[in-house]
């Protein structure tokens, strides 16, 4: 494959195979994770920094050919992958990628939840549709895999983590409304069930990235883009590299004692700026 698919603004294959990463190269030997929106910008880079670090990375998404495809590349470089197509906003189907995981594997140490998506839009024009689309995914659909993935460490007595992927929720993120709602959900569910889990010797937490520069930021408007590095006090934009490190930290050995958390990982922005994704308005001081 050539690297088109995963072509800028982001990392490539061929980047994300050699990026300096701080965790040694066996930090998660033997381990199994699984990565929901695994062929995406960011699910993508915590898919090779997982198998980079020993574990056997299960990626999952809806389009096997692309899955496949990234499961080639990381064989290609001598890493443990396998693809496996699921819609993850249907239980049955979410059921039966755990079952076929945990036969295959006898275990499952992680999962990250990196599947989502959302489209820039005022919140006042959302159709009915285009709202329950988002909710389904980023929320149900993330639900769907937390439980499945708790059934079964608590039925074989087994620990896990889990790492949600979701968006700074605490400062002014504009235009994207239904997917603010939907992570604002995984969050409060991941701090109530971390609870709950917690005898089971379950972790779940979170990671939020801000302006993080991928494949999807072709969704957004060249001058919405043009304005993402001046949302946070760095001034910059951060890579998917940043998220898939916090996320290692999190679900690997490092995070033995954090649960019930979310990371922000968004350069100071939430103390400090807003994104719009839809153009700032004429009202706010804005060029649109």
């Amino acid at each position: 494959m050539d690297d088109q698919a995963n072509a800028k603004p982001g990392l490539t294959d061929a980047e994300l195979a050699v990026h300096p990463t701080i965790y040694a190269p066996d930090a998660l030997k033997g381990q199994v994770a699984v990565v929901s929106g695994g062929s995406g910008g960011i699910g993508r880079a915590i898919a090779w920094l997982l198998a980079r670090l020993g574990a056997h990375v299960v990626i999952v998404g809806r389009d096997q050919h692309k899955l496949d495809i990234l499961a080639g590349q990381l064989a290609g470089r001598g890493l443990k992958a396998s693809a496996h197509a699921a819609d993850i906003r249907e239980p049955d189907a979410v059921d039966a990628l755990f079952d076929k995981v945990w036969a295959a594997h006898g275990r499952i140490d992680s999962l990250v939840n990196s599947a989502g998506g959302q489209f820039p839009q005022p919140a006042i024009d959302f159709s009915v549709k285009g709202w329950n689309t988002v909710i389904n995914t980023n929320l149900n659909g993330t639900w769907y895999m937390m439980q499945a993935a708790a059934k079964r460490w608590r039925d074989h007595g087994h620990p896990g983590s889990i790492v949600n992927i979701v968006v700074v929720t605490t400062h002014g993120l504009y235009g994207i409304a239904h997917s603010v709602a939907a992570r604002a959900g995984v969050i409060g569910l991941s701090r109530a069930v971390a609870v709950e889990w917690a005898p089971l010797n379950v972790r779940v937490n979170c990671v939020a990235p801000g302006v993080i520069e991928t494949e999807g930021w072709n969704v957004y408007t060249p001058e919405a883009r043009a304005a993402y590095p001046r949302s946070n006090p760095m001034m910059r934009a951060g890579s998917p590299w940043d998220i898939a490190e916090a996320c290692v930290y999190l679900a690997g050995p490092s995070g033995r004692f954090v649960t019930g958390e979310t990371l922000t990982v968004d350069g100071g922005g939430q103390l400090w700026g807003e994104t719009w994704t839809t153009g700032k308005p004429d009202y706010f001081g804005g060029d649109h």
